[in-house]
């Protein structure tokens, strides 16, 4: 388990619990894929789990995945793993920031239902691309050598629950 820490929404602090071990394998699993999807790749940055993310002035956010564009350092893709204890921050308040800012990806990881949300910006906001589960794939065009299906992305975490 990780420790607890702080996001600040328009200049207010909020207190986020700790992930549990479950979280964090499922963030570790989601990090390393991306990652290797990266080798080579000058076009995208990823920062460390819940690195700092400034949004807006007076709205500093900490993504679980952050991966930012190289050439102008915005955030391109947001994923956020629900936990239940802790779960109106990220489905709400962080996915309304996120649609403000137009992050063009945004990949909602739901351990309770071994789910994956994926939301494209559009002019309208948001839009739900779909929601993955089992054998479906992660994947996004712009990272051509990313994906990992639903029950890779999760295995950690059932057999974590089975210990």
């Amino acid at each position: 388990m990780s420790d607890p820490y702080e996001e600040i929404v328009q200049g207010e602090t909020l207190r986020r619990s700790a992930p549990g071990d479950l979280h964090e394998l499922i963030c570790a699993r989601l990090h390393t894929q991306v990652a290797a999807s990266l080798t080579g790749a000058a076009a995208a940055r990823l920062l460390a789990p819940r690195s700092v993310v400034q949004i807006t002035p007076g709205t500093l956010l900490r993504p679980d995945l952050a991966l930012l564009t190289a050439a102008t350092g915005k955030l391109f893709l947001a994923a956020e793993i629900i936990y239940s204890d802790d779960h109106r921050t990220d489905t709400v308040v962080k996915k309304q920031l996120y649609e403000d800012l137009n992050v063009p990806r945004l990949w909602m990881v739901d351990p309770r239902y071994n789910n994956v949300e994926v939301y494209h910006s559009t002019a309208y906001g948001l839009s739900l691309k779909g929601i993955l589960a089992g054998r479906e794939v992660l994947a996004e065009k712009l990272l051509p050598n990313f994906g990992i299906t639903m029950n890779e992305l999760f295995a950690a975490a059932e057999a974590s629950n089975e210990a």
